[in-house]
């Protein structure tokens, strides 16, 4: 069965918008692949309206305004934790927004998400 982000690239690569839902869902299983892959506090991934979560190896941030964040929209989010667009080429076009230490997550994308 295909998953959320398999069905978000399919409609995607016919020119479509993906439903909310599976948009929404997509990138929740993402971001859950992401704090799988390097759990940790030291980085807040924001991808309104959707999630955020907290991840990436190093220190731990608990209250107020985090020290490192990055953050996108679900069409971009999915576009690289796919691979179909590269962390420079995200952030060269401004379509990601990151500040802070430990804030460059081309270490961890594309994202194998299950």
């Amino acid at each position: 069965m295909p998953t959320a982000i398999d069905r978000f690239l399919a409609a995607h690569d016919a020119g479509e918008i993906a439903d909310r839902e599976i948009m929404k869902e997509a990138v929740k299983d993402s971001l859950a692949a992401l704090v799988a892959l390097a759990p940790g506090r030291s980085v807040e991934v924001r991808i309104p309206p959707f999630a955020a979560v907290q991840a990436i190896p190093g220190g731990t941030h608990r209250r107020g305004t985090p020290p490192a964040v990055v953050e996108t929209d679900p069409v971009t989010w999915l576009l690289l934790c796919s691979g179909r667009l590269s962390w420079q080429e995200a952030r060269n076009s401004g379509k990601v927004h990151a500040s802070g230490e430990r804030s460059d997550l081309s270490h961890w994308l594309p994202l194998k998400v299950a």
